[in-house]
């Protein structure tokens, strides 16, 4: 039986994201049709969310201690926190039982959807078992998915390796490495060829915390880059020059006191940018509160930053036919209402929703 819906209101149209004042028909989950015309309706329609970097392994661990307290301010230090082997995330994800993860992830994944995400890239540690167990906590869900697994046995013989790593890219879309920095290259790019051979992703950390690693990445020759809030112009021109797109994560490189990333100077050395909300012990899923940052802090015109954290995210992460309001797009698109107590007589929406929307003011969210 064919499913057909109509939704009126003011839609955020094309990759451009035109506010025009119509309506659009959804038929069989694509968009059949979008029109112009004069309606009474609130509703603001907009493309959804893409979380273009997360790890939500981390939902077993929301609230720990981000360092020592002096004079009445936090000295954060990274690697205690989510560095491999040995930060409090990987201690901990190692003694989670295997339930208690997949039920922890199933509640970061009810929440991206209730705050408008329709697509997310994890990177997803633990070897088989931590690819598994995401599988398992997506299994109810219509959002899609970027697995990028991560072998556990890195320091297994060449064999062993290779055995782990094609079994998790059964299951995974790609890989999702850390730093360069943290592991021997010659393994590192033993991994990166056997997921290229395999013609699937492979995504790596770098330039988060320094610099001296964004050359190693590169000579991997990654799809994608997360981070490189360290880089300076002579990185970002390379970056540039091999056509490799970034991921910023905002709140977390504050979190960590890494700093702010050079997005600006991403943007205008050509790299496709794409935002993420990273470790969920560090921060919600919701991209609300990253568009705010870049908007407030950053100081980006807000239409670029709407395109970043949805559009450019559907572009980097390869996903086919999702992405703009169009017609024979998927219709992944989420629903505000433009007459509630936080958005009641705004003027320009795309303004209004990167600078104050809120969860809250989703009416319904269509993936």
């Amino acid at each position: 039986m064919v499913s057909e819906q109509t939704i009126h209101g003011t839609i955020l149209y094309g990759p451009e994201l035109e506010v025009i004042e119509g309506y659009m028909v959804i038929r069989d989950g694509i968009i059949s049709e979008i029109a112009e015309e004069k309606t009474d309706s609130r509703n603001i329609i907009a493309p959804c969310f893409v979380n273009a970097h997360t790890h939500i392994g981390d939902s077993v661990i929301k609230d720990p201690v981000l360092g020592k307290c002096v004079d009445y301010y936090v000295e954060r230090d990274l690697s205690s926190l989510v560095q491999p082997p040995h930060g409090l995330k990987h201690r901990t994800l190692e003694r989670t039982p295997y339930d208690e993860l997949v039920e922890g992830m199933k509640r970061s994944v009810t929440d991206m959807i209730q705050t408008g995400t329709c697509a997310f890239a994890d990177f997803r540690e633990g070897g088989l078992t931590g690819t598994l167990a995401l599988r398992e906590a997506l299994q109810d869900f219509e959002i899609e998915c970027r697995l990028l697994g991560r072998p556990k046995n890195i320091h297994a013989d060449d064999d062993t390796l290779r055995s782990e790593v094609e079994r998790i890219l059964m299951d995974a879309d790609g890989l999702g490495m850390s730093g360069a920095n943290d592991m021997d290259m010659q393994t590192l790019t033993k991994i990166g060829n056997i997921a290229k051979g395999k013609h699937k992703l492979f995504a790596i950390h770098a330039g988060e915390n320094s610099r001296d690693d964004i050359e190693k990445a590169l000579s991997l020759n990654p799809d994608i880059l997360i981070h490189l809030t360290q880089a300076n112009k002579s990185d970002l021109r390379d970056v540039a020059n091999r056509g490799i797109p970034a991921v910023v994560c905002p709140r977390s490189n504050f979190i960590t006191g890494v700093g702010m990333a050079p997005v600006r100077e991403m943007l205008k050395a050509g790299i496709d940018v794409a935002v993420g909300t990273d470790n969920v012990m560090l921060n919600s899923v919701s991209m609300f509160s990253e568009m705010e940052i870049l908007s407030k802090v950053f100081g980006f015109e807000d239409r670029q930053v709407f395109i970043m954290c949805t559009l450019m995210g559907a572009a980097v992460l390869g996903l086919e036919n999702t992405g703009p309001i169009i017609e024979r797009n998927n219709a992944k698109v989420m629903i505000l209402n433009g007459n509630s107590s936080n958005l009641a007589g705004i003027k320009n929406p795309i303004n209004s929703i990167v600078r104050r929307g809120r969860p809250d003011d989703i009416l319904s969210v269509i993936i």
